[in-house]
């Protein structure tokens, strides 16, 4: 099977692990990641950040390093035929990128071409800005954007922290420790088999 083509959706502040892990991950089994961030070219930088619960009523954010973006944005949205799947990347990076209309323009082309959608952590306030995508949709995410999810239409699933949910071909997961598991879902979904012999 010839490796797929991912699409992930950052911007800046987006959370480190949900860039790198994911990225690093896919490429290891032999599949294409596209690192894109509104205005940003092929070659230039994103700050990325570190979110943990540390005791205090929400999570810590502190610097993560600088992320690559590897594809042009404006190039990738004239190629959006080519991608099989979306990945949106949580941390702060949602917050502000989904306000923007070639991103939810982007969300709009895989929710309507019926494409596998991935989201992590705050990658869901991305998709709940775009009519439709999550309605109907059970779908994890950091519990702070439970309120969200449902104003959207969906139903949030209050999945453990290194779990992950499917619901048809959207993958979803509370944060970065659920990396393994969210990985592995998309895999499946991606009908990518990994076989040890």
């Amino acid at each position: 099977m010839a490796g797929k083509k991912i699409l992930m959706l950052t911007g800046e502040f987006t959370e480190e692990y949900e860039i790198f892990v994911f990225q690093q991950g896919m490429e290891a089994v032999g599949h294409t990641v596209h690192v894109v961030c509104p205005d940003k070219k092929a070659g230039e930088k994103i700050q990325t950040s570190l979110h943990d619960f540390e005791g205090h009523q929400t999570y810590v954010e502190r610097y993560g390093h600088y992320a690559d973006i590897n594809k042009t944005f404006s190039e990738a949205e004239k190629q959006l035929d080519q991608y099989d799947a979306v990945y949106c990347a949580g941390g702060r990076g949602p917050e502000y990128i989904r306000t923007d209309k070639r991103i939810q323009a982007m969300v709009r082309h895989f929710h309507e071409t019926k494409k596998p959608i991935f989201t992590i952590c705050h990658g869901v306030q991305i998709l709940v800005a775009v009519d439709g995508v999550v309605r109907g949709k059970k779908v994890a995410a950091l519990g702070a954007c439970e309120p969200e999810v449902i104003l959207a239409g969906g139903t949030y699933i209050d999945v453990k922290p290194t779990e992950a949910y499917v619901d048809g071909t959207m993958v979803s997961a509370k944060g970065w420790t659920g990396l393994a598991a969210f990985m592995r879902e998309c895999l499946k979904v991606l009908g990518t088999q990994i076989t040890h012999t």
